[in-house]
């Protein structure tokens, strides 16, 4: 049965890295390489008994594995994530406050928040890691990898729940700016308000009839030459919610490649960012009052 969390790490960060873990399903295999080499098609065989050769792939009790060892469903195992090749981002983070508990980042464009498919170093919280020596960091919220941005992270276990509850309980104020078309005769500020479920291919969303889910409030900040400067205050935080609202009104962000119109992957092409940032995070500290308020530096 796959289980909800993990048990500590026996295997240290290496390099930035933390362990990554799996919960092995409920099935039959006549040992655990003929299961590793079915569930991970893409690492050859000889590459697992490499890592296992080198004691980086463990029980949860720190115990070594190897390519003959049982296969014991419901038990947890870890291992090490590596990538043959990954291209580096040409983009700096920078660290905008850091204090016993808490670590608060501006991310730039194109630069993922967490390792996932093609990215491990080149992420926000391995750089931070290796920047900081915080092993323990944790991002308490996620940003897109194409939006820019504030990003707060949790480097105390024992407070990291008091954080987190504060997303949970949509008892933070986050404010966005978004470059996008200038439509005449919308009248702003507004509230836009729809139902958003998973969309078309997999990795969008969509709006459909029915009960609003989402809301976001609209303010235009200036208009310029070829286009406009909005405020955006999402007051629910669906995926991709405010992409999908713009696009809804008429005015996509500028080179949003998801909305309304999907476009190709351009894969390592940095010429042209997505136009949102994460501007402001303010929230009261859930364990000493105090007024917290992070801006980012950056500009769209």
């Amino acid at each position: 049965m796959k289980q909800a969390s993990p048990p500590l790490p026996p295997l240290p960060v290496v390099d930035g890295v933390a362990p990554s873990y799996l919960w092995l399903p409920v099935e039959t295999w006549p040992n655990l390489l003929a299961f590793l080499e079915q569930h991970f098609p893409a690492i050859s065989s000889a590459t697992w008994v490499e890592r296992m050769a080198r004691g980086e792939v463990v029980d949860h009790t720190g115990a070594r594995l190897a390519p003959d060892s049982p296969y014991r469903r419901g038990s947890c195992i870890f291992y090490y994530r590596e990538l043959d090749a990954e291209t580096p981002i040409p983009f700096e983070e920078t660290i905008l406050y850091q204090d016993e508990r808490i670590l608060v980042a501006d991310k730039p464009h194109f630069l993922p928040v967490i390792p996932s498919g093609r990215f491990l170093h080149e992420t926000l919280l391995v750089r931070l890691k290796k920047k900081t020596g915080l092993t323990q960091l944790t991002p308490i919220h996620r940003l897109d990898r194409e939006t820019a941005g504030v990003v707060i992270f949790s480097h105390e276990i024992a407070s990291r729940g008091a954080y987190q509850s504060l997303f949970q309980q949509r008892r933070v104020d986050k404010t966005y700016e978004a470059l996008a078309p200038t439509r005449a005769g919308l009248a702003l500020p507004l509230v836009y308000r729809s139902r958003m479920v998973d969309g078309t291919p997999f990795f969008r969303m969509q709006e459909e009839a029915g009960e609003a889910n989402s809301e976001t409030r609209i303010e235009l900040i200036e208009e310029r030459q070829d286009c406009s400067l909005y405020r955006l205050h999402p007051l629910t935080g669906k995926k991709h919610q405010l992409r999908v609202h713009l696009a809804a009104l008429g005015i996509p962000i500028i080179n949003d490649t998801f909305y309304p119109d999907v476009y190709p992957c351009k894969g390592d092409d940095w010429s042209a960012p997505l136009k949102l940032l994460a501007r402001e995070i303010a929230f009261i500290d859930p364990l000493d009052g105090r007024q917290r308020h992070f801006a980012s530096q950056r500009q769209l």
